[in-house]
């Protein structure tokens, strides 16, 4: 079934990036990209004003769809290039894997939860978005197809998994929110050529818990 976008629809999402980007994102093409997905689509009608304001919202399992502003950070901090290889630990609704997507990323993404597994692929396949959709625990990532040039988790981590680290490529990036279950500090693990690890940590955010082995399901 075709989704809506009307010209209300694409007139909430430029106003949502001018907000976007007066918080201090500067990547144009992640805010191209932000202005050209419609978010409306992944939440229910009746939720509509809600779509283009700057906050998470419900998406059922107790998981969220995240603020756009949280999105676009984690998505200019990796810095990808069509073409790019990203794994994605966390699909929820779909909604940033689809901006990954429309920025040319050739991505896989993991979900813990079956129903949300299940939707994202088909919010996906009707926006006409390409991406290698999987249901299981993100924190083991994807080994069958790493590495990685660049890898994203959505949900927040007690610490680094060392499974997705040795999943990412020689200069590649993978962006993390890391902390408790309330607030977690997002750290960026840039991996250069040699194998070598830099890390550098950005402002505080809050994430719905990174479930899983490596996650909060064995703390």
């Amino acid at each position: 079934m075709p989704i809506e976008d009307n010209y209300k629809h694409r007139g909430m999402r430029r106003q949502l990036v001018n907000k976007v980007r007066s918080k201090g994102i500067t990547d144009e093409r992640v805010l191209r990209a932000i202005n050209t997905v419609p978010r409306h689509a992944f939440l229910d009608n009746a939720f509509l004003t809600h779509a283009y304001q700057d906050k998470a919202f419900q998406i059922g399992e107790g998981q969220t769809i995240s603020q756009p502003y949280t999105v676009a950070f984690q998505t200019q901090l990796l810095q990808i290039k069509p073409g790019d290889k990203v794994l994605e630990i966390g699909t929820g609704s779909g909604y940033q894997c689809s901006i990954l997507a429309e920025m040319g990323a050739n991505v896989y993404s993991i979900e813990y939860h079956w129903p949300l597994h299940q939707r994202a692929g088909n919010m996906l396949k009707n926006l006409g978005y390409q991406a290698h959709l999987f249901h299981g625990d993100g924190t083991k990532g994807l080994p069958a197809f790493a590495p990685y040039d660049g890898i994203i988790v959505t949900a927040g981590a007690p610490s680094v998994p060392m499974t997705l680290i040795a999943q990412l490529a020689p200069g590649g990036r993978l962006v993390i929110p890391v902390g408790d279950r309330r607030s977690q500090k997002m750290l960026l693990i840039m991996k250069d050529e040699s194998g070598k690890m830099n890390k550098k940590e950005f402002d505080h955010f809050s994430f719905v818990p990174l479930l899983g082995q490596h996650g909060w399901e064995n703390q």
